[in-house]
């Protein structure tokens, strides 16, 4: 974690310095601003944080912080804090409890941060990889509206959302990359095995062969003769594209590719479309300003190409332009969204007809998922016939040349 110096003014006007370490430079204010200092001057120093002398190897070994521990960690703040429990003693008994070590190390920092002064919010900024910037935010509108536990139960609903649709997106990938790699072991087996197999014996008959069997034993002896340079590219174009898709530029393009893929696209288009009307309705009812609420929203799509379109949509709303002026000039939702859109805007319940946005796309995702292997089974027959009428034409004609030679030959 990043420590940045700065200096400051208490409301005495005394002028207050030291050192903090945080995310940010937005977060090292919002930790002065809640304890009533006022930042003057805030710098990034080449000091380490207290956290960071734990080692590097320590860190990597430690456990990851899963979508389902965080989910279980929302619906238990928000029991607690129902109960009437106050937060420092409920984060003191989620901290024993906790079986995951680096949540209960997160909950031990946030616990110090609280005792210091700080909002849960604040503290909570201390760990993006766990808590989102949208977490964060709902958490934040919690805490100023004094329902804190009715944010952390929203949270709760929205991550069980955001699982369901992740299990939904895995289950609809899972056919086709069985199959994508069912497909490329068969045809690394028959130019590696079969294909030289049936060469040894065309070449000993010294029967003329058709242009598909010598094409056939070509590119095998290709595979065997280039295999280590053709595994040496195939590694390195994985390596390019996913430097690639970690740009700015490559992200965005690969995202709006994913979205055009035959028959998976509209699957993961409908889910993140989903995500947002889900994460949209969630901000919007726990009283998120609109412009906040989708610069938050653009973040939770995790699709850089849908990303620009939200925030399309917030700059929009910025300059004055209503909401479903906004959703029509992305291009990206229905005519049905667009009216639920507009109904919402005129009647003030724009969240409830968001929460009926994401079910009725969550409702298409579960239908086509179902129908996933209904509509690529076409698709593998058709590439499994065109595979074995090559071979059998490949390989089979020039034996049946060869047995009628050795006929005559009698």
């Amino acid at each position: 974690m990043p420590v940045y110096a700065y200096r400051g003014r208490s409301a005495r006007g005394e002028l207050v310095t030291g050192t903090l370490d945080a995310v940010d430079q937005g977060a090292v204010a919002d930790q002065l601003l809640t304890t009533g200092v006022t930042p003057v001057d805030i710098r990034l120093t080449h000091a380490k944080s207290p956290s960071d002398e734990t080692g590097a190897l320590a860190k990597l070994l430690e456990p990851r912080v899963t979508l389902v521990d965080t989910m279980l960690f929302s619906r238990q703040m928000y029991t607690l804090l129902k109960a009437g429990v106050p937060i420092l003693r409920a984060l003191a008994g989620l901290q024993e409890s906790a079986t995951n070590t680096t949540l209960r190390r997160i909950i031990s920092d946030l616990r110090v941060s609280l005792d210091a002064g700080r909002e849960l919010s604040t503290a909570m900024r201390r760990h993006p990889d766990v808590f989102s910037e949208f977490y964060i935010s709902v958490v934040r509108v919690g805490e100023t509206t004094g329902q804190l536990e009715e944010s952390f139960d929203r949270l709760f609903s929205y991550l069980e959302f955001e699982r369901e649709v992740r299990e939904r997106i895995k289950t609809a990938l899972r056919y086709p990359t069985i199959v994508i790699v069912v497909v490329s072991a068969a045809i690394a087996i028959v130019n590696f095995f079969v294909i030289p197999a049936f060469a040894k014996i065309f070449e000993a008959s010294k029967v003329e062969l058709p242009i598909l069997t010598r094409v056939l034993i070509g590119v095998s002896d290709f595979f065997l003769t280039a295999w280590p340079f053709l595994l040496a590219g195939m590694v390195g174009a994985v390596l390019a594209f996913v430097s690639y898709t970690r740009t700015e530029q490559g992200r965005y393009k690969w995202d709006r590719l994913k979205l055009r893929i035959p028959v998976v696209g509209p699957i993961i288009f409908k889910s993140t479309l989903s995500r947002f009307a889900r994460a949209f309705s969630l901000a919007s009812r726990a009283g998120v300003p609109i412009v906040q609420g989708l610069t938050v929203v653009a973040a939770v799509v995790d699709n850089s190409f849908l990303a620009r379109r939200v925030e399309q949509m917030r700059e929009g709303v910025e300059r004055g332009e209503s909401l479903l002026r906004t959703a029509v000039t992305t291009g990206v939702f229905t005519p049905v969204v667009l009216q639920m859109i507009a109904v919402g805007e005129e009647t003030g319940e724009i969240d409830d007809l968001l929460t009926e946005i994401a079910d009725m796309y969550e409702r298409e995702v579960d239908y086509e998922i179902k129908n996933l292997a209904a509509n690529i089974e076409p698709i593998i027959t058709i590439a499994l016939g065109i595979l074995v009428l090559i071979l059998a034409l490949g390989v089979f004609l020039p034996m049946w040349q060869l047995g009628k030679v050795m006929l005559m030959k009698q």
